[in-house]
């Protein structure tokens, strides 16, 4: 979706804005697939719970250091995680609008959320293209009253497989503000105050 390396390889969202989450965090990779952000966020020396309902995918996590997986169908089943919380929230190329609050509810005070998704505008370059699955314009903005947000952005990507997506990058009210940011986006912060 972002121009990634590799299939394996952490978004660069992700990636850019790990920093916001200290060695050590509980993280909840919500919809994680195969687990390339489970994965990096391990090696970060993160406690990663990795969910998804595609158990066969989950394997693809079996016996790395630091992971837990669940099973589960976030969608028909159950909230699994009921009355946990997690230093940082990571969803990337998922939208099911029910478990927002949720997972808001499920963040930490001073906690860092990471959500990337695809937007309205991206049936044009094909799935997924059902309105259920795309967030409108500026949607990731308006769910965000309880928290600060340190980036957003939204619209078309280019590179292999062009799409239109929402980014946000945000901390829970409790966090010391402001915080320190990775050095790419202190750098773009700082050119664009220039």
């Amino acid at each position: 979706m972002s121009g990634d390396a590799s299939p394996a390889a952490p978004s660069r969202w992700i990636a850019r804005f790990a920093p916001l989450i200290p060695p050590g965090a509980r993280v909840l990779d919500l919809a994680c697939g195969q687990g390339r952000h489970s994965r990096f966020l391990a090696e970060r020396l993160c406690d990663v719970v990795a969910i998804d309902r595609d158990g066969q995918a989950l394997e693809a996590l079996a016996g790395t250091p630091r992971v837990t997986t669940i099973a589960a169908d976030l969608e028909t089943g159950p909230w699994p995680l009921s009355g946990q919380r997690f230093d940082a929230v990571i969803v990337a190329n998922y939208l099911h609008r029910p478990l927002l609050s949720k997972l808001l509810d499920a963040l930490a005070g001073d906690g860092t959320w990471l959500y990337e998704t695809f937007a309205a505008g991206n049936e044009a370059y094909g799935r997924p293209s059902n309105p259920d699955h795309l967030l409108a314009a500026g949607e990731l903005l308006s769910l965000h009253e309880r928290l600060t947000i340190v980036a957003f952005e939204q619209g078309r990507v280019g590179g292999e497989r062009p799409a239109v997506i929402q980014r946000i990058a945000a901390v829970g009210p409790g966090r010391r503000w402001p915080p320190l940011l990775p050095p790419d986006a202190a750098a773009a912060q700082d050119t664009a105050q220039r």
